[in-house]
């Protein structure tokens, strides 16, 4: 997957996350609120990938550059 890709992935996931704990705390079903909570951390953790991914690209991309003008 790519960083975009892993970005989008986690918004979502956080977004279906808040919105199931939200349900499972208006309705008292913890099992429904614990499954909201695990699955916006999981979404924090693929945003957190993509930012990553974004990071070593952009990294390497410099280093091309870099590489290039010294040639």
């Amino acid at each position: 997957m790519g960083s975009t890709s892993d970005k989008i992935s986690g918004l979502a996931n956080e977004a279906v996350g808040n919105v199931k704990q939200a349900v499972g705390k208006a309705t008292g079903n913890d099992s429904l609120h614990a499954e909201g909570v695990a699955q916006e951390v999981k979404g924090e953790s693929q945003q957190k990938v993509g930012e990553a991914k974004s990071a070593v690209k952009d990294g390497t991309d410099k280093l091309k550059d870099t590489a290039h003008r010294n040639l």
